[in-house]
């Protein structure tokens, strides 16, 4: 059954939904916390500090609470995003796993018969022009018919990074009990494996079997130099040609140029104009933007293992989807892994003269994220670590928290959108990581900045990496949500063979270090 607490931050709840609470639902729903140093509170925050910060990170997800899903932030961002709820109802369900479920299930409704996840999904109370682009700008039910785009609600068209299996997961784990009650994994289960499905078949545009993006937005990490090579080649749609509602609510400087806006704007449209069909590149319509990216594939073969534990956990295992993600796992190695930049890279799969497209050469956060996959090659993990430790990232030195792009690379900017900026989302990502390779004295100091920061900087989108001070906006709901993860008594476990795979390299690490080996 779902517990609520009676807390101020609920007390105005939107009619219909159950309450938030502050305290954990389901006692012994989860398992124990595992070894190693993981503080819930930073030292410079005195223990007292932790129920007040819970219960601020629970203010800032009921205020952004539509009553079926929760926006990333009252003003900038108003309706619902696909990767942002996934990493909400992480959160979320340390306050209300019925809520997470919620949250994960509206999005998923939204859901294209190809089994496309649309990266937003719109709130039809919101006033037109308060957010571009917005629904008459994707015309998802009109031009998005041949894809199956759903004709009682209007989305983007384009996608964003699949977190969702792994969220779903770990939303069931938070109250077993109710989640079985209500069906939640058996009626999400066919959605996830169609959105697997789409992003594994449709997307495998560089024909290796890794996804592709065909948008920056799609990346979720909109501004990244990573994508100034391959933007290039797009012609921007005019300035006079839209309105960036943005503006109202953000910096200028910190936010995506009126050029980089124009390119993303002209993507958009050929992409709707084409009735979202994905073509090879090439191909007679086919993208003039299509990149592989680390970041992206990382959390779909994440997801694919989180899948066939939900499978499992049905009583229906899925043998070939762990099998799957190492096969991947390897490809993702083999097309992505750069040896002498010590991270993944990006491929241009329009760069190049060939027909395998070229990597983009700019070291950004999303190429050390496939740490958090169990089947790296123990130099490669290795390698990822010392490349986080080092002057590029300098985690555990010059910054706290890891830039979203390398510190020393010529277009560095730390405050400009994913242009240097720390980011809550990925840094938790990388915390997954470093424990499931032992770095647990790294993981902890990782832990314990990111809670001091969201609490230091009002819960901020995004951060200064060396003064972290707040970018963007204010009350953001995943870093409220990933605050109230990292604050949780017991930080969820990684499934046993996980552990098991990723032990094992920790074990021939050590082996290589006494051999004298280096990356």
């Amino acid at each position: 059954m779902d517990r609520t607490a009676a807390d101020p931050a609920a007390e105005t709840a939107a009619p219909g939904a159950e309450q938030l609470s502050t305290t954990a639902s389901t006692p012994g729903a989860r398992a124990a916390a595992p070894p190693g140093p993981f503080p819930l509170v930073p030292p410079s925050l005195a223990p007292e500090a932790a129920p007040g910060l819970r219960s601020a990170a629970a203010r800032v997800l009921h205020a952004n609470w539509t009553g079926t899903s929760t926006v990333p932030s009252r003003g900038l961002y108003p309706h619902q995003w696909s990767w942002d709820s996934a990493f909400i109802a992480i959160g979320l369900r340390h306050l209300s796993p019925l809520r997470a479920q919620i949250e994960l299930e509206t999005l998923l409704a939204a859901q294209w018969d190809d089994g496309r996840v649309p990266h937003i999904v719109f709130n039809p109370d919101v006033p037109a022009g308060a957010y571009f682009p917005g629904p008459e700008f994707w015309r998802s039910s009109a031009d998005g018919r041949r894809a199956g785009a759903p004709e009682a609600v209007e989305t983007s068209g384009i996608v964003q990074p699949p977190v969702h299996a792994l969220a779903a997961l770990l939303v069931h784990q938070a109250d077993p009990g109710l989640s079985r009650a209500r069906g939640f994994l058996a009626r999400l289960r066919p959605r996830l494996a169609a959105w697997h499905r789409y992003l594994l078949e449709c997307r495998d545009l560089g024909g290796a079997g890794l996804a592709s993006v065909v948008h920056p937005w799609e990346q979720g990490m909109d501004n990244s130099p990573c994508w100034d090579v391959p933007l290039a080649r797009v012609a921007p749609a005019p300035a006079r040609s839209f309105r960036r509602a943005d503006l109202d609510h953000g910096t200028v400087s910190d936010r995506p140029t009126d050029l980089d806006y124009g390119r993303y704007v002209r993507l958009a449209l050929r992409y709707r104009d084409g009735g979202y069909t994905d073509r090879a590149p090439g191909a007679a319509g086919g993208p003039e933007f299509a990149v592989e990216d680390p970041a992206f594939n990382a959390l779909l073969i994440a997801s694919e293992r989180a899948l066939a534990e939900i499978s499992s956990e049905l009583g229906e295992p899925e043998p070939e989807r762990p099998a799957r993600a190492e096969r991947l796992t390897a490809v993702l190695v083999e097309r992505l892994w750069d040896r002498e930049a010590g991270l993944f890279l990006c491929r241009d799969l329009r760069g190049g003269t060939g027909t395998e497209g070229a990597p983009v050469p700019e070291r950004a956060v999303g190429g050390l994220l496939p740490l958090l996959l169990p089947d790296l090659p123990p130099e490669v993990a290795e390698a990822l670590v010392h490349t986080a430790r080092g002057p590029h990232f300098g985690l555990g030195g010059p910054v706290e928290l890891v830039p979203s792009y390398d510190l020393l690379g010529t277009v560095f900017d730390p405050r400009r959108y994913w242009r240097g900026p720390a980011w809550f989302n990925t840094n938790w990502l990388l915390e997954r990581g470093l424990r499931l390779y032992g770095e647990q004295g790294l993981a902890a100091g990782l832990r314990a900045a990111l809670v001091e920061t969201a609490a230091a900087s009002g819960f901020a989108e995004y951060v200064d990496p060396y003064t972290k001070e707040s970018c963007g906006t204010r009350d953001f709901s995943w870093t409220a949500a990933l605050c109230l993860d990292l604050l949780s008594e017991a930080p969820v476990r990684e499934p046993a063979a996980v552990v098991r795979t990723a032990a094992g390299h920790a074990g021939r690490w050590a082996e290589r270090r006494a051999a004298g080996v280096r990356v």
